[in-house]
């Protein structure tokens, strides 16, 4: 239980709901009057208090700067009881030109850097002074614009807003965290979301897709590129919520290149250390160098240099990008104080047109004001032109009556304003000229009074008026968009072969599945050193950065990276140990080349496809089923393919027979038996009597080296048109001597 004490009378209630109901008077005070702005000017009670303790100090865009202690101790005296750091900091924020669109407070002294935002100087080596901006807060104060409520203490008034020309909710957004909620509120730019309050306007029925004619995205202070598509920024402003991707803007100069603007509150010096620090980690070789050329004519140049020309600059800043900060998602939550004073999450549209209420109500009051200090003037100068017309009596009575004010207000049935006016009234305001000029103010007055009547009569009229005022302040205070809006992919990091450095190798497969990578590719793998028992079955030349595929008997594909390979100077290790194929299982075949390349898989017992090499690959270490072998059959050596269009097939049996027929006459396929290359019995395959032995791709421009025992022939394209035919024909016979293939080399014509 808890016990209260107020003037005596004491009152006891339980403990859950004294707790229950601090708490909420605690969320709604930090809600209401300090983390969440207000739609009306976009500040919250700080920001608030101190630009208008700042226009009651004349600190204007034309006065001199004053210490910014001064106007500290002001806001903290006067209106804002808090502590002094954290007020100081509120105004700091509003005079970073990198943290506000459109600041606030002009700064002379250190007031922070983009890479550092909080290295500002103590404010009491500060000076400060309003921007120009910041008249279309406080242009129309003193004007009977707004709401006014006591200060803390009851010794002064303050205004419950400010009276914003422009909807500076959305110029300079706002970011805050409260009790149970917060707002992320981006900054966008002043021209665009001046035109989109005119559109609504002049059509007050217009769509979001109407109103984001005009307002393209956010508009960010440090002029970095908008990423999202322009499905996502729709959904931000029709839910006000979502998210938007900003990513840094770079070129490239001399093979180097040249980061120029980073994304918002973004440290260049943060993207210096991420950078270096994979650099130092070796996970960035293909980077040599990392400068700072930033200065006062360049507040952003950051140069990343390449190690060569040959590096691909969009895959680099597609990894830095993933990586680093130099990209971005920045959160928005359109969360704002109404006109009801209730915070709520708001879409764009409504936003608007509550703000365009807000100004409604705002050019109201004072067209009003106006028309009530007109006709005040007006009633005066009605008594004034009385005393003109009666000049000599008015005189008269002044030298003689008593009570000279009684006297007038009796005589000629006026105000008690009016008849002091007339006792105000100088002697050198007698004269006939002075007449002239109340009947001059008179008219015009008259004038403007009916001007005013009409438009607050009319909302068509306060509509223009509304419009002219908003086109006049774009065409004052507004500017070009800083961040650009392009849809960009989706930036992917270097996975781990990438960072390998792309480097010739022969990859060197044994009979006895024992495997190792040679560097170069002018390697004879014949004379490398083999275990007792075992020779070369078979090498092919490819890249340190790329996948060796293993084709076993069965028709299953394993994977290996290349790197990972030990070295040729060495007998290598079994497949084994990295891979796990069926128990009856030996290896047949390897390949190697990049995931669009294709090549030719076979069994022997004549059947094969066309099949990628990404079709091929496989984490797993049981290896994927590529081609179905027929019973008895097992797969052969693959052959390169390298134009599918105008290649060759040669196959060949071990009974001495070659086919020859087009590339194309084989399908592209992914998995499966394939279709008939040789036709060979079936039965003799199974009895492994007669089987199709090797396979080769080549060109017109080719040479065929077909070895049988010490005896090789070389064939070229016109001897080889004697075994052209179609495909699954069983092939003609080679010439006597060559009935048993040890050997088929390809040799290239170009």
């Amino acid at each position: 239980m808890s016990q209260s004490f107020d003037s005596g009378v004491s009152e006891i209630i339980s403990l859950k709901q004294y707790t229950e109901s601090a708490y909420l008077n605690y969320a709604m005070y930090v809600i209401n009057d300090r983390a969440l702005p207000h739609i009306g000017d976009g500040l919250k009670p700080v920001q608030r208090r101190i630009i208008y303790a700042m226009s009651e100090l004349r600190l204007s865009v034309d006065a001199k700067f004053a210490k910014s202690a001064r106007t500290i101790g002001d806001v903290l005296g006067k209106f804002h009881p808090h502590g002094d750091a954290a007020c100081y900091e509120a105004m700091v924020l509003m005079a970073q030109s990198f943290s506000y669109r459109y600041p606030l407070i002009d700064g002379q002294g250190n007031w922070g850097s983009s890479d550092d935002p909080k290295s500002y100087a103590a404010m009491r080596y500060t000076e400060s002074r309003l921007t120009k901006y910041a008249e279309v807060l406080l242009g129309e104060l003193g004007q009977g614009t707004v709401e006014w409520s006591p200060n803390f203490d009851g010794t002064l008034e303050e205004p419950v807003n400010l009276p914003a020309r422009l909807p500076n909710i959305l110029l300079n957004g706002s970011t805050g965290i409260a009790v149970g909620m917060a707002t992320d509120i981006l900054p966008h730019n002043l021209k665009e979301v001046a035109s989109a309050c005119i559109r609504l306007l002049d059509k007050p029925k217009s769509t979001l897709k109407d109103i984001c004619e005009h307002i393209k995205g956010p508009d960010f202070p440090t002029g970095a590129e908008i990423i999202s598509s322009r499905e996502d920024i729709l959904q931000i402003y029709e839910t006000g919520r979502g998210g938007i991707r900003a990513r840094a803007v770079y070129q490239q100069e001399s093979g180097e290149i040249v980061l120029t603007a980073l994304p918002y509150q973004v440290s260049g010096t943060r993207i210096l250390e991420q950078i270096a620090s994979q650099m130092q980690a070796k996970k960035l070789p293909m980077v040599v160098d990392l400068r700072d050329e930033s200065d006062h004519e360049n507040p952003t140049r950051i140069v990343i240099v390449p190690r060569s020309n040959r590096v691909n600059i969009e895959e680099l800043m597609g990894h830095l990008f993933a990586t680093t900060d130099l990209e971005r998602t920045y959160r928005a939550n359109f969360n704002v104080i109404g006109l009801d004073g209730r915070p709520r999450v708001k879409p764009l549209v409504e936003m608007l047109r509550e703000w365009l209420k807000f100004r409604s109500d705002t050019v109201l009051r004072k067209l009003k004001f106006r028309l009530d200090k007109i006709l005040d003037r007006l009633h005066i100068l009605e008594g004034l032109m009385v005393a003109y017309m009666n000049i000599d009596e008015v005189i008269k009575i002044v030298r003689t009556k008593d009570n000279p004010k009684q006297a007038l207000i009796k005589k000629y049935k006026l105000s008690d304003r009016q008849a002091d006016a007339i006792l105000d009234l100088r002697l050198r305001q007698l004269a006939k000229l002075e007449e002239v000029k109340i009947r001059a103010e008179q008219d015009g007055l008259n004038t403007e009074r009916v001007a005013i009547e009409k438009t607050i009569n009319s909302k068509t009229r306060l509509k223009t008026l509304i419009k002219k005022g908003l086109a006049e302040d774009a065409e004052t205070y507004g500017d070009e968009r800083l961040s650009t809006i392009a849809e960009r992919p989706e930036a992917q990091a270097f996975k781990e072969k990438d960072l390998i450095s792309t480097e010739p190798v022969t990859i060197v497969l044994s009979e006895k599945g024992w495997v190792r990578a040679a560097k170069g590719h002018e390697i004879d793998p014949k004379e490398l050193s083999y275990r007792s028992g075992d020779k070369c079955l078979q090498s092919m030349p490819g890249k340190s950065n790329q996948d060796a595929v293993f084709l076993d008997s069965t028709g299953r594909a394993y994977t290996i990276a290349a790197h990972t390979l030990p070295s040729a100077r060495g007998q290598g290790e079994p497949l084994t140990g990295r891979v796990n194929p069926p128990s009856s299982a030996f290896f047949t075949g390897l390949l190697i080349g990049d995931k669009e390349q294709k090549f030719v898989v076979a069994s022997d017992a004549g059947y094969g496809f066309i099949a990628r090499v990404e079709d091929m690959l496989t984490k797993n270490k049981a290896g994927k089923s590529l081609i179905t072998v027929p019973k008895g059959g097992v797969v052969i050596q693959p052959a390169v393919v390298r134009d599918s269009e105008h290649e060759f097939v040669a196959a060949f049996s071990n009974e001495g027979r070659l086919l020859i027929f087009p590339v194309r006459d084989l399908p592209q396929m992914a998995r499966g038996k394939g279709n008939k290359i040789m036709n060979i019995p079936r039965a003799r395959v199974v009895d492994r009597l007669e089987m199709m032995t090797y396979i080769l791709v080549f060109s017109e421009v080719d040479t065929l080296v077909v070895h049988s025992g010490k005896r090789h022939i070389a064939l070229n394209i016109d001897e080889l048109e004697h075994y052209r035919g179609e495909r699954a024909r069983r092939g003609l016979k080679l010439p006597r001597g060559f009935q048993k293939v040890d050997d088929v080399n390809l040799i290239r014509g170009d």
